[in-house]
């Protein structure tokens, strides 16, 4: 396989692993819906923090990912979170 196939490999888990992530710590630590978190959090700013909350998960993906030995699908990993820490940053600038 390419690199470029298995970095979008990476990349693709990284997205599905902060978004089961921050599911995941809604359904556990809210007693909201998770419509009613997300949207509560958006209201009182707090959406950078439980998507970072989410961003968790992915250090199980990267770190596996490299003890198999798929390095660039760690880097996808890797390129994955920073996107979400940009996200964040942007979302924290323009709010």
């Amino acid at each position: 396989m390419s690199n470029n196939k298995e970095i979008l490999i990476g990349f693709i888990v990284g997205i599905i692993a902060n978004t089961f992530g921050t599911l995941l710590y809604i359904l556990m630590f809210s007693d909201l819906g998770i419509v009613d978190t997300f949207n509560a959090a958006v209201a009182q700013g707090h959406i950078g923090s439980l998507l970072a909350l989410g961003a968790i998960l992915n250090l199980i993906a990267f770190f596996g990912f490299l003890r198999i030995k798929r390095d660039f699908r760690a880097r996808g990993v890797m390129l994955a979170t920073l996107v979400t820490a940009l996200v964040i940053l942007i979302y924290k600038v323009m709010a």
